[in-house]
């Protein structure tokens, strides 16, 4: 948390004043407390608790020991202090915290190092002992602006025999720029602070009871009630507040609350991704998931009663069977296989396109959009189920159905991604077809290909790829509108591979919010086609070839949104709210 915690003190003599200070650093030390400033001394040994270690460190140029020689460095002048404006004696070294978890450190002196937040926690003190306390003078209170910071201060009295009315009043405050995040904070800083108050205000009441027990001040101040006020306050100065509470290490024990304190209050309240409703590719997952379970289930019921146990090599093809079928519709599945697979063949959209070309991987892609069936014929199982895991991310995920590889034609109906040994006959008619793109992968003639795009991939640099379709595209066609939206991320080397795969996510949500409407539209309220035209023309769809990838899209749809959809329409609420 990117904030100061500050020990201030009221003093009878000087006013207002810093005592103590922590603060994060996430950059190397300041210029007091950099290791350049270190002479002829060790670090001591560092404990470790909770994940911060802490050292100390001796700082030549302090400015609460006001020796520095630059009269415009922060702190008070070493004559305008008495031993209660004081904490860190001459010589005393400063207190530094490492977390290592994330490389901050909480470094502690009595002012700040830096001029201008010197200057903040300066106005912070004065404040929260002057003008802005709550009412009884004891207690939390929220103030501050946006040029000097946002300050919660909680003021309190610590009891002192010599001083008038046998207390003096002190401050914790904490100063950050954001004031939201203060404020969220109050009440975990307020039951924090308030702890170590009431350390303090217990330690110093022991003190005080053992002075008044040996000399009670109350009879004495009695006896000399006419002595002049300030007689009396030039000769009783403040005394320190570890004199106060008797306790030696109590600098080091507030450093350690204080960046404890910073270290809580920055981790306590962290950043949520907030998701809304599940998108249709993972309602369609888990439909295909959940159907998935239904059939092992039945298979593993027909086993246990057709079965014995003692056939571990049927069970176990059984098992790699439905594997092979998940593979072929879940995308995540053999997902370590499939990294592979990229690594050694196809590695994204990009990379296909450089290998097949522009004018190839157009024609490739726009099949792959509308719908028609793609064919792969090689010898390489890994290249084609490498090109089918590639392909299948420009559609929705209910749009795809892949046989990985076949030994013999599969018609259109049942895949869309068809992988084939070469030594398969096409049929003519599909061959011919404009409804089909045909990928043939061949030996290449020469033993490099490509040797200025591929010098360390031998696995692509043996084959040549030959695009073929009854129906090429144009060079001049326009095109789906989402088509040439993957192109141009695709052509833009400005964008790295991850930034154009969730480019490719947005375009396929937009235009799936699209088919939604359109489904709702024609299925469900059965408009007529002149107000379908319309409303193609209003989602900027009324092109050829969005139309038809709106309808090929259309078959994604979950079976969970077209239910929820019918059912809606033939509720009771929503006809009469139709009339």
């Amino acid at each position: 948390m990117n904030a100061i915690v500050a020990l201030c003190h009221f003093c009878e003599l000087h006013g207002p004043r810093t005592l103590f200070c922590t603060e994060v650093l996430h950059s190397p030390l300041p210029q007091g407390a950099s290791s350049g400033d270190i002479s002829g001394q060790n670090e001591q040994a560092e404990e470790e608790e909770g994940g911060i270690q802490m050292s100390s460190r001796i700082r030549s140029h302090s400015p609460a020991e006001g020796a520095s020689a630059d009269s415009s460095s922060p702190g008070p002048k070493k004559s305008d202090m008495c031993e209660g404006c004081r904490s860190l004696a001459g010589g005393h070294p400063g207190y530094v915290s490492h977390d290592k978890e994330t490389s901050i450190k909480y470094v502690s002196h009595q002012h700040p190092n830096h001029p201008q937040l010197f200057s903040i926690v300066r106005q912070a003190c004065v404040r929260s002992l002057s003008c802005e306390v709550c009412p009884g003078r004891e207690g939390p209170i929220f103030f501050g602006d946006e040029q000097h910071g946002f300050v919660f201060s909680h003021t309190f009295f610590i009891k002192d025999s010599l001083a008038r009315g046998f207390q003096r009043w002190y401050s914790i405050i904490t100063i950050m720029m954001d004031r939201i995040y203060l404020i969220n904070s109050w009440p975990f800083l307020l039951g924090k602070i308030r702890g170590i108050i009431d350390e303090l205000q217990g330690k110093a009441l022991k003190v005080f009871e053992a002075e008044q027990y040996g000399c009670p001040q109350r009879a004495q101040r009695m006896n000399t009630a006419f002595t002049p006020f300030l007689h009396q306050r030039n000769g009783n100065a403040a005394r320190s507040l570890t004199s106060l509470t008797n306790d030696e290490n109590l600098w080091a024990c507030l450093h350690t609350s204080f960046a404890w304190l910073l270290k809580a209050c920055g981790s306590r309240l962290t950043e949520k991704l907030l998701e809304g409703a599940p998108t249709e590719d993972t309602l369609v997952q888990m439909e295909k998931l959940a159907d998935l379970k239904e059939e092992s289930e039945g298979w593993d019921g027909s086993e246990e009663e057709e079965k014995p146990s003692s056939q571990p090599d049927v069970v176990e093809g059984q098992e790699l069977s439905k594997c092979s079928v998940e593979t072929s519709l879940m995308p995540d599945c053999n997902s370590w296989n499939v990294a592979h697979r990229r690594l050694s063949v196809f590695r994204s959209l990009r990379h296909m396109r450089q290998v097949l070309g522009a004018s190839a991987f157009r024609m490739l892609a726009w099949h792959v959009l509308m719908g028609n069936q793609v064919i792969w014929k090689a010898r390489d199982m890994d290249l084609v189920q490498s090109a089918f895991d590639v392909l299948r991310t420009m559609l929705p995920v209910g749009c795809v159905r892949i046989i990985p590889y076949s030994d013999q034609y599969e018609e259109a109906y049942r895949c869309n991604f068809l992988g084939l040994s070469p030594h398969v006959q096409i049929p003519p008619h599909i061959l011919s077809s404009e409804f089909a793109v045909l990928v043939e992968v061949r030996t290449a003639t020469r033993s490099s290909l490509y040797p200025t795009l591929f010098d360390d991939e031998q696995s692509l640099n043996k084959y040549e790829f030959v695009v073929t379709s009854g129906s090429p595209v144009a060079a001049d066609r326009v095109g789906p509108t989402i088509l040439n939206k993957i192109e141009a991320a695709l052509t833009n080397q400005n964008l790295s591979v991850d930034v154009v795969d969730q480019c490719l996510v947005c375009l396929k949500e937009e235009w799936m919010n699209k088919v939604k409407v359109l489904f709702k539209f024609t299925k469900v309220d059965s408009r007529p086609k002149e107000d379908t035209q319309k409303l193609l023309s209003i989602l900027g769809a009324a092109e050829e070839d969005n139309v038809k990838l709106l309808k090929f899209w259309m078959t994604g749809l979950s079976k969970t949104y077209k239910s929820h959809l019918m059912s809606t329409v033939r509720s009771p609420t929503s006809s009469e709210s139709r009339n």
